[in-house]
């Protein structure tokens, strides 16, 4: 049932939104030079890579020019790549890598190899799920380049700061993920998108506040 759901959503949505895919590829050739596509290395289900696919936001070889955690105010971002980043629309072409079976629409979202190396025995589950496009970390964590640009080390920001919190919301998806919650999740990813200060139940009563995602690091980052 999840996996049809999967096919259908992706389908539509590369239906629904397949001319303005076409714009923003266009967009991204005419103003930076590179490719139109991105393709990170990334860790899927029963910890087998597979490369994820987003519109490029940044300039090229930007991995070798930083680290992979990514702010708001990274210079490496592209003109278009702000504006992509903002609406989440560099995310359209995982629908593909949904449709190859290498994502879901809903699942933890896949980590670089260097930060699955760092799990735990319980946090291996995550590994039995496909990565997803969305889960209930993403809604909690909508704007994660914001925090990010207060730490004058994003990388580790992001391990200190937004990682411990991530993996716990992707455990609890872990522990249920059946189909309903599946579509619990993309409605409350639509409205995060027009509600930014809103959080789910689910989200608010496990004990995070809004303040854990919209306020800078109170500790200084060396």
């Amino acid at each position: 049932m999840k996996r049809l759901l999967d096919i259908t959503l992706a389908l539509v949505t590369i239906c629904v939104f397949g001319p303005l895919m076409l714009i923003i590829a266009l967009w991204i050739k005419v103003t930076s030079p590179g490719p139109v596509l991105y393709r990170g290395r990334r860790v899927g289900r029963h910890n087998e890579a597979f490369w994820i696919l987003k519109f490029r936001s940044m300039v090229v070889n930007a991995e070798r020019l930083g680290g992979s955690s990514t702010s708001n105010n990274d210079a490496r971002i592209t003109a278009i790549g702000k504006t992509l980043r903002k609406y989440k629309l560099d995310e359209l072409p995982q629908c593909f890598n949904v449709l190859r079976g290498e994502m879901s629409i809903v699942g933890p979202r896949p980590e670089v190899q260097e930060y699955v190396d760092l799990y735990t025995e319980e946090e291996e589950a995550i590994l039995e799920l496909r990565p997803g496009i969305t889960d209930w970390a993403s809604i909690w964590n909508s704007d994660e380049g914001a925090i990010l640009a207060h730490a004058e080390d994003p990388d580790r920001t992001y391990l200190e700061v937004i990682r411990p919190t991530k993996l716990k919301l992707q455990l609890l998806y872990a522990r249920n993920h059946r189909v309903w919650v599946d579509c619990k999740i993309i409605a409350s990813t639509l409205l995060k998108l027009v509600k930014k200060n809103w959080l789910p139940s689910e989200i608010a009563s496990y004990g995070l506040l809004e303040a854990d995602v919209t306020s800078p690091p109170q500790r200084k980052v060396v």
